[in-house]
């Protein structure tokens, strides 16, 4: 039963709702993993890197409202139980206990890289089939790219 009927044709929102569940997934697990890093890093930079962590949990939360709003409003209903989160998310685990904070840098780094590198894939493929949910891409990934440059400047590389 569908409650809301997309304007994209069957082939066009098939492509675009696997790339909105797959942003949805990412960004969700992305605000999960930033915010376990925060509470457990450790070290000199502490204060910086716990600060600059909350800045992504909030951007990565932000996007997710949109992207899932994004597929609602097509009518396809998203998927962000934890279940699905766990099983399909792209992003590797944070390991368990305290953090040191050039560890958590290097966590972050690596894991808006992963992010990254789906959000552009997925610029491409809806560029086509919908350019309303490219252009949210589009901003996504921007966003993610300044907070991937600044972790990356905290450890120089």
């Amino acid at each position: 039963m569908y409650v809301v009927k997309s304007p994209l044709s069957d082939a066009e929102l098939k492509t675009v709702s696997g790339a909105l569940q797959g942003a949805l997934v990412d960004l969700v697990d992305l605000s999960l993993v930033a915010k376990q890093v925060h509470w457990n890093v450790v070290g000199p930079r502490f204060r910086s890197v716990h600060l600059q962590l909350d800045e992504v949990v909030d951007t990565a939360r932000l996007h997710s409202d949109t992207v899932a709003e994004r597929a609602s409003t097509l009518g396809v209903p998203p998927d962000g139980r934890a279940a699905t989160v766990a099983g399909t998310s792209g992003i590797d685990a944070v390991p368990e206990g305290w953090i040191k904070d050039v560890d958590a840098v290097a966590i972050l780094v690596d894991a808006l890289a992963a992010v990254i590198t789906q959000m552009r894939d997925r610029v491409v493929a809806t560029g086509e089939a919908d350019p309303v949910s490219q252009d949210i891409f589009i901003g996504i990934t921007a966003d993610l790219e300044k907070h991937h440059w600044m972790f990356q400047a905290e450890n120089g590389g």
